[in-house]
């Protein structure tokens, strides 16, 4: 998986701040293709720091995005909301693939 991080606003995005992403990031990596995208902006708002992501596979575009009082817990809750998302995608694609492997096999008979 490629990621790109972004500071906005006053919020800088320092080689720390990428491999920290990647740390936290690294359970949604392991679940998606190597050519999948995703995209970091962090930036500061009202004082709080948010964190919005859009990680782009095949086909489908997940987003999410999550306030904290500092970067670090944005970017845990985003990595999170992340999981939740690629694994309910998996799931989905999943069940589709067998019942249309179920459906062709119950008109072959």
């Amino acid at each position: 998986m490629r990621i790109q991080l972004k500071g906005r606003g006053g919020a800088s995005a320092d080689d720390e701040l990428l491999s920290r992403v990647e740390k936290k990031l690294g359970k949604v990596a392991r679940q998606v293709s190597p050519l999948a995208e995703l995209t970091i902006e962090v930036r500061e708002e009202r004082g709080e720091q948010v964190a919005e992501g859009a990680l782009r596979l095949k086909g489908v575009t997940l987003r999410a995005c999550e306030r904290a009082s500092d970067t670090g817990h944005a970017l845990n809750l985003l990595a999170d909301d992340l999981a939740r998302q690629v694994k309910k995608h998996r799931d989905k694609r999943r069940a589709r693939r067998e019942a249309r492997r179920a459906a062709a096999q119950e008109h072959a008979v």
